[in-house]
């Protein structure tokens, strides 16, 4: 089982994530992007439904900072411009593009690699905190139980891809790319799901 975070901790996390979402609406409202106002919003929904699942199963300090770098890394990626000597895909010159391997790895798939693979955490977490096993002991990371939490991280993943999809037909213009950037972000969603499941699955044995 985890520890759940106190109230101090979260009050300490949500600080920090307010202080990056504020300056983030500064910076699109200054620039007039209006797709990361879009998401923006869409990640204060998110930050709500997320203290509504720790109210529920105590998520950790530590899948909190996570969760909050997540939405760092994000944010960062829409509105921190790229450097001219970095090397970038063409859609624009933004964080997101920027190729941390040159043609094979982009800040973008990392960000969903990592987000992700966080996403199943939280699904383990949330899991574990309210079922019990069949010896009505503590849940313990079996691999079946680790290939549900990643299908969950992966569903989460898809469902991003939708709110993507939304802002493509919203928004007179967006950097999300075409078909195989979302084929791309799913597998990297992928990814990072069945790697965070086999590290909890390894380090609980």
């Amino acid at each position: 089982m985890h520890t759940p975070a106190t109230p101090s901790q979260m009050r300490a996390i949500m600080i920090f994530s307010a202080i990056y979402i504020v300056a983030s609406v500064l910076v699109s409202w200054s620039v007039g992007n209006s797709e990361f106002v879009f998401y923006i919003v869409v990640m204060a929904l998110l930050i709500g439904a997320l203290l509504a699942v720790h109210r529920r199963v105590g998520i950790s300090a530590t899948l909190g900072w996570c969760l909050s770098l997540w939405g760092l890394f994000h944010m960062a990626g829409g509105l921190v411009p790229a450097m001219e000597s970095w090397p970038r895909h063409e859609n624009g010159a933004v964080l997101y593009n920027v190729w941390i391997i040159p043609d094979v790895f982009k800040y973008d798939q990392f960000v969903h690699a990592y987000g992700f693979g966080i996403a199943t955490w939280l699904c383990w977490q949330a899991l574990s905190a309210r079922t019990l096993g069949e010896d009505k002991q503590a849940l313990r990371p079996t691999f079946g139980i680790m290939v549900l939490c990643a299908a969950g991280g992966m569903g989460l993943g898809a469902l991003n891809e939708v709110v993507e999809f939304i802002a493509t037909q919203t928004l007179p213009e967006t950097n999300v790319g075409g078909y195989v950037n979302t084929g791309l972000d799913l597998v990297f969603n992928t990814i990072g799901a069945v790697i965070a499941a086999a590290v909890i699955h390894w380090r609980r044995r």
